[in-house]
């Protein structure tokens, strides 16, 4: 019945890695919420999304989804930067985002 509906395993990040991203970027232990884990997740998922792109070219309802993600990721990142600009130009050089 979902063999057809079945999600591909780049779209989605794995608990493991997720830990592990949370772990990297957590400002101190138990860290999930801060706006630098937000913002580090959701650019994994970005990244996972983009990949799925280039093989599912037609898939505009994830598109939608990364599209989301996008902005609210942008959103995130003009926090940091309103409230601590030192904080926001490590954050996106670690990340490797171009802004």
């Amino acid at each position: 019945m979902f063999s057809t509906l079945e999600l591909d395993d780049r779209m989605t990040i794995t608990t493991e890695r997720k830990k592990v991203v949370i772990g990297e970027y957590a400002i101190k232990p138990g860290d999930t919420g801060s706006p630098e884990v937000q913002v580090a997740v959701l650019s994994e998922r970005i990244t996972n999304l983009t990949e799925h792109f280039k093989s599912h070219v037609k898939d505009n309802h994830s598109r939608r989804g990364l599209i989301k993600m996008v902005s609210q990721r942008r959103r995130l990142l003009d926090y940091i930067k309103a409230s601590d600009e030192k904080r926001y130009e490590a954050l996106i050089g670690r990340l490797g985002l171009r802004r």
